[in-house]
């Protein structure tokens, strides 16, 4: 399944805030948006939160910019619904 998520950096916490009105998810994270540190926090955080591995983790589009278009493998959309109601999914 595929979402968008918002992704703002030097956050001061990594922590997933939920999903926003427009259905996206919200996330913050410490890490500069510099190397692609502030990407790899965001899909570290997702991996963590829906207990997946790393790599079930991905990002489609984005990677400049803080909207994301994130993939995550092995899991039901009833499962991501679980954990950020109102999350707006997209399919492959």
């Amino acid at each position: 399944m595929r979402f968008r998520a918002r992704l703002t950096p030097r956050g001061g916490i990594d922590r997933i805030e939920g999903a926003s009105p427009t259905g996206e998810l919200r996330v913050r994270v410490r890490a500069a948006p510099v190397e692609g540190a502030a990407n790899e926090a965001l899909l570290r955080v997702l991996g963590d939160e829906l207990g997946v591995g790393r790599t079930a983790v991905s990002l489609e589009r984005g990677a400049t910019a803080r909207q994301k278009l994130v993939r995550v493998d092995g899991l039901e959309p009833d499962e991501l619904l679980a954990h950020w109601p109102g999350l707006v999914l997209e399919k492959r």
